[in-house]
């Protein structure tokens, strides 16, 4: 029999409007003979009481000191309460379903608590509670070490539950709900004429979402990759099929690729621009400073190592600390503040000349200054004021046809 894991992620399972359009879709699946396993993240968002960031600001009153252990013991509350909900509708409806803890799916997991990675799916009970006809409900983000301890996932954690269930049940398809109608082309808050993407590739998705954009956690696609297990990102509040996310090739095989350079647009805000020049000829100027960012776990990204210096880019958050290691090495950084991160993200883009020419005069033609750039093969970002995000996603997104897709 046919099998579907479907995520539904906390906006859905917030309010009795969105609940009753979950289980729309899981009764929809079950009375088509599927067998369903149900992924739930925590109810809502942060500020609403079931939330995982209202979770944690019950202990951040008391100097947010407690352990790693026991804050995975109280982050995993807010999936449990989802499923239990969630299994009480269904049974009011006269749907059999049974909730599993991550631990008791068999989601297995190493020791580091808050941001545990998955090293083992055991599937028999999840099996047999599907062999019994039964819906199962598993709470997503979290997983059990091999002594039984609670870990969570971290960010992101109940999509990547979601397609290593799949991906261990060998699942026909991974549905992931949103309160968007699947991926777009640009995040439709900055970019008014934003177009959903019937498909795309996983390598696609994951440029995007480790770009910034927010719709599936990059760790999730890069399981369903390996395991050769579709995705769709669907919308909770309609019927729509949302967009499709499987390999290049088998978008093709079913005829509807398209023959596209870029796909979509991504950003990130809050960004920080580094630069320091080797003024004194110093051999070892480009080790002191990137060696000095890894040992205090700093993270760099838009890198540019030359003779004569560094450039790269930092977090807001991070500024301050890299600040004072920089100086403490002797040097007087170029600061950049209130920067923005611009991803151009395209399949399509290996080999095809011109793309950087459009970029360019998009931005030039909206006066707006390119402080740094880099590209791989399937991704160009480059570095702009944060004060002129808005007009560089519009204009690019017009440049390149995006609003036409």
């Amino acid at each position: 029999m046919e099998l579907i894991v479907q995520k539904f992620g906390g906006t859905s399972l917030s309010d009795e409007q969105g609940r009753y359009h979950v289980l729309r879709h899981i009764i929809r699946e079950y009375e088509a003979g599927l067998n369903i396993v149900v992924v739930v993240s925590a109810m809502g968002r942060s500020g609403e009481p079931y939330a995982t960031d209202s979770l944690l600001e019950l202990v951040r009153h008391n100097g947010n000191s407690l352990p790693s252990r026991e804050r995975d013991l109280l982050l995993s509350c807010g999936e449990l309460i989802s499923a239990t909900v969630l299994c009480s509708l269904l049974h009011a409806k006269g749907f059999s379903s049974v909730v599993l803890t991550g631990g008791q799916a068999g989601i297995m997991t190493d020791d580091r608590f808050g941001s545990a990675r998955i090293i083992d799916i055991k599937q028999h009970k999840m099996r047999r509670q599907l062999e019994e006809g039964k819906i199962v409900i598993v709470t997503g983000f979290q997983g059990m070490t091999t002594d039984g301890e609670m870990t969570t996932l971290g960010r992101g954690g109940s999509d990547t539950t979601a397609t290593a269930v799949g991906a261990a049940l060998n699942a026909d398809i991974v549905d992931i709900y949103t309160d968007v109608d699947g991926i777009l082309t640009a995040d439709p808050r900055w970019v008014s004429d934003a177009k959903p993407l019937a498909a795309v590739s996983y390598e696609e998705i994951c440029n995007m979402a480790q770009n910034g954009a927010k719709v599936i956690h990059p760790r999730a696609v890069e399981i369903a990759m390996k395991a050769g297990i579709p995705i769709r990102v669907r919308s909770t509040f309609s019927e729509g099929e949302g967009t499709l996310v499987t390999h290049t090739q088998a978008l093709r095989n079913k005829g509807i690729w398209f023959d596209r350079t870029v796909t979509g647009l991504a950003h990130v805000r809050g960004v920080t621009q580094l630069g320091v020049i080797n003024h004194d000829g110093l051999a070892d100027l480009q080790l002191r400073v990137f060696r000095a960012m890894a040992r205090h776990e700093i993270s760099v990204d838009f890198i540019n190592v030359m003779p004569t210096g560094v450039h790269y880019t930092v977090s807001e958050d991070d500024t301050p600390m890299a600040l004072q290691l920089l100086q403490g090495l002797g040097f007087e950084p170029h600061i950049r503040k209130g920067c923005a991160k611009v991803s151009v993200i395209g399949g399509g883009m290996n080999g095809e000349p011109g793309v950087m020419a459009v970029i360019v005069e998009a931005l030039t033609n909206s006066s707006i200054p390119i402080l740094q750039s880099a590209d791989s093969n399937t991704t160009i970002w480059v570095l702009i004021s944060e004060n002129d995000l808005a007009e560089a996603l519009q204009a690019l997104h017009t440049a390149f046809g995006l609003h036409l897709t």
